[in-house]
Parts: C-alpha cells; structure tokens; sequence
C-alpha cells in the first residue's frame, strides 16, 4: 500500500485526485498507475485502469488471476467492473469512499454472486494516511476556489 501511496501523490502534485493504485504478481509490482482525468482529459484515465494496462502488458495476457491490487481508494463502478473482468484474485483498499464507492460503500461489484469471478477483498489498509491525503488534497481545492473568488 506504500507504494500505491507515493503514486497518489505524484498525482496530488499534478493537480489530479490523489489516487494511486499497484498490482502485484508472485511479490512483483507489475503494474503502477495514478490518477490522469485532467491531464489527459481522458475519463478513463482512473489509478486502477492504468495499472491494469500496464500489469497485463507486463503479464502478457488480460487474465489477471494470481495478481493483488493495491488502491489508495475504493474503486468506481467503472474501475470495479475492470478488475471483476481482469479476473483480479484479491484487492486491497486503502480507504472507502462512501459518495462513489463499489467494493462495499454503494455496492460490492467485486462480489457479486451472480457474476462469474469474484475478488478477495480487504479494506482499511493504511486507511488513515490513504483518507488524509484525500482530506489534504479537497481542503487546498476549495481553498484555491475561495481565493480565487475573492479576486
């Protein structure tokens, strides 16, 4: 989750939503990604979506079972749906995200019975330092917006 943490905050650097996501395979990262909406003004530019492109290149297939995702934050419907479909074997969250959350705040995509693979999953890794990040980040926002109002 460390590692997942130091991509969070290449994106907090950039601007970006501080997410930061790492997949790991047999002990290996072989998968990084952060946070890049804005930047490449791309929706799917998500922490998680990013890893898992990089991870299968890396692997060299779609399937990633064996693999464990690290995120800093609970994933979107979106990026939940990409990791039932990439057949992830276990994800690991950092904090939970009770506005937009699918792996056990508005839903649990990762297991859903009816769906044809479900993900191991664990939550509150390092949650505090994952939330605080957050919380840093959406203060210094508005107060950008407060100032630049002000002018």
């Amino acid at each position: 989750m460390k590692e997942a943490i130091r991509q969070a905050k290449k994106a907090y650097a950039l601007g970006e939503t501080p997410i930061g996501c790492v997949i790991v395979y047999e002990d290996k990262i072989i998968g990084r990604g952060y946070n890049r909406r804005t930047i490449d003004k791309n929706t799917l530019a998500h922490a998680e979506l990013i890893a898992i492109k990089k991870a299968s290149k890396k692997i060299g297939d779609w399937r990633l079972e064996g693999c464990t995702m690290y995120v800093t934050l609970e994933p979107c419907q979106m990026c939940a749906g990409a990791i039932v479909q990439s057949r992830m074997t276990k994800v690991v969250v950092g904090c939970m995200n009770p506005k937009a959350g699918c792996a056990g705040s508005i839903l649990n995509l990762l297991q859903m019975p009816k769906f044809n693979h479900q993900a191991e999953l664990t939550t509150g890794v390092l949650q505090e330092e994952c939330s605080q990040i957050m919380k840093s980040f959406f203060k210094e926002l508005r107060e950008k917006k407060k100032n630049n109002s002000k002018i």
